[in-house]
């Protein structure tokens, strides 16, 4: 039997999952580590941490599987978007990574957009440059660590800095590079024009993949490491959107996936680069060759009901370790004894600020009409419901692109709960399907490679042979009723707040 691999480098913890040729899962591993903010609006993280938990979490996963590591015939790689590695001429890390949420970037998004020319800019990359992306990291390195700017020679995505430590090669691929503002998305290349234009050096950068391309191949020094056979294949594998993409079928028109994890993310298929003239979602090339996605992104989705289980749960957390249960079912079960709309308790989800349909650093999480009658059920169905409006955005912007909506497949942790994946539906007025498999990014980057390795023809053939849904929570016709009158109340707060959301950041910033 030949077994595949793949890994997801996320925010808070590295996954490793092994799926035989059927795409049955036998072994996981996971490894958590920890996310720094050592300013407000900073977020960082230790390479090192990366590679540390990835070790860890292979080995874990070859474990519960019960083979050994010749016994993998590919790796695929996934990750969080946009962070920036920043490597010398040893390849060793500069200075902590610069993540995805990260945003002290504003000013060197203006000069970006300055320097190339916004027409220009969009043209190259099919989006607006924003702080979560990569380039305005570099730029702000340049600006503000000079020091540290002179010794980079190298600038790596996360996912890509494990690669190299697996197999001693620079690489990335499309669909991660995508976001990076440094990528012409039509043509699927880097981009001579805002390269030159931003002075930035073509040798920072590695090579550019397709995403089910051999990229490499596993060292002796990381097969002692990880126990994984020297000379395995390493496909480029995809950012940890697409990779999800992939691991939830969406590879043909008209399916679409509403992932709830840390982030929220509305993601649809696109046969060619298509975007919204608002510019308030993203078309970045997919993992399927030749393909794109559009997707809307908000920042706080799972993040936001986290923010509440570690902040006004302690209760349901202490309860649910004497019981052996996730809190989660515990916060859900009394998320469901409050009523629809919460009791006009509206949630707006912008912990992090926000990406779709507001990209706007500044924004700030609300709790409008809070009233003496709310208890914590309201507050914990108030936060799901806020966050379902916040998909519901994107949704929405996507149709308007004129891209066909015929299924929506939920997935991520979210989609765990059929409380959430309820209010999910109800709020958009969209039926949404589970698939037999919900395990994420590290499931589409092992199909990735079951393609590199020449298991499948083509992504989309893998998709078709792995993948099937199982089941559909329908709209409750009078639920959405009422949700669409307390969404077009959410969507009028952030156009109330928004000057205030600037003047609170004047305060807390200075």
């Amino acid at each position: 039997m030949t077994y595949l691999m793949g890994i997801d480098v996320g925010t808070t913890s590295a996954r490793v999952l092994i799926i035989d040729e059927q795409g049955n899962v036998i072994g996981s591993g996971v490894t958590e580590y920890p996310l720094d903010t050592p300013r407000p609006n900073w977020a960082e993280q230790d390479p090192h941490d990366w590679w540390a938990g990835t070790v860890a979490s292979i080995r874990e996963a070859m474990a519960e599987a019960g083979i050994s590591g010749e016994a993998i015939e590919g790796v695929g790689l996934s990750g969080q978007m946009h962070g920036s590695v920043f490597l010398d001429a040893k390849d060793e890390v500069v200075r902590p990574a610069i993540l995805w949420c990260d945003q002290r970037t504003a000013k060197q998004c203006e000069t970006i957009t300055e320097t190339v020319g916004e027409k220009e800019l969009v043209a190259e990359t099919c989006n607006p440059v924003l702080t979560g992306f990569t380039a305005p990291k570099i730029i702000w390195l340049r600006e503000e660590e000079p020091e540290n700017f002179e010794r980079v020679r190298k600038v790596l995505l996360p996912k890509d800095y494990v690669r190299l430590r697996l197999t001693g090669e620079y690489a990335t691929e499309v669909s991660d590079a995508s976001g990076t503002s440094l990528l012409n998305v039509p043509e699927r290349r880097w981009s001579e024009l805002i390269l030159q234009r931003l002075e930035l050096s073509p040798e920072l950068l590695p090579e550019v993949y397709e995403s089910p391309e051999v990229t490499g191949a596993i060292t002796a020094e990381a097969a002692q490491e990880t126990g994984l056979a020297e000379g395995t294949l390493v496909v480029g594998g995809a950012g940890d959107q697409a990779a999800g993409g992939v691991g939830n079928g969406i590879v043909q028109t008209g399916v679409v996936s509403s992932t709830t994890g840390t982030s929220g993310v509305v993601f649809a298929h696109l046969d060619a680069p298509v975007m919204d003239e608002g510019l308030r979602t993203h078309t970045f090339c997919h993992a399927a060759p030749g393909k794109w996605h559009v997707m809307g992104v908000m920042l706080s989705a799972g993040g936001s009901l986290r923010w509440v289980r570690d902040t006004l749960c302690a209760e349901e957390r202490a309860a649910a370790e004497e019981m052996g249960r996730d809190p989660y079912e515990l916060m859900t079960e009394e998320a469901a004894r409050a009523p629809v709309g919460s009791e006009g308790l509206v949630f707006l989800p912008y912990l992090s600020g926000e990406r779709t349909p507001y990209p706007n650093p500044n924004a700030r999480g609300v709790f409008f009409g809070l009233s003496l009658r709310h208890q914590k059920a309201h507050i914990i169905r108030a936060v799901m419901e806020g966050v379902a409006y916040g998909l519901r955005d994107s949704l929405s912007i996507i149709e308007e692109m004129g891209v066909q909506v015929e299924q929506v497949r939920a997935s991520g942790g979210g989609a765990r709960s059929e409380l959430w994946r309820q209010i999910q539906t109800d709020v958009t007025g969209r039926p949404h399907s589970l698939i037999n498999v919900d395990e994420g990014p590290a499931y589409g980057v092992a199909l990735l490679a079951a393609v590199g390795a020449g298991i499948y023809d083509s992504v989309e053939d893998a998709c078709s042979a792995t993948i099937r849904v199982v089941e559909t929570a329908d709209v409750n016709e009078e639920h959405r009723a009422l949700y669409d009158r307390y969404y077009a109340l959410y969507q009028g707060l952030y156009a109330r707040l928004e000057s205030s959301f600037d003047e609170l950041a004047a305060l807390v910033l200075g």
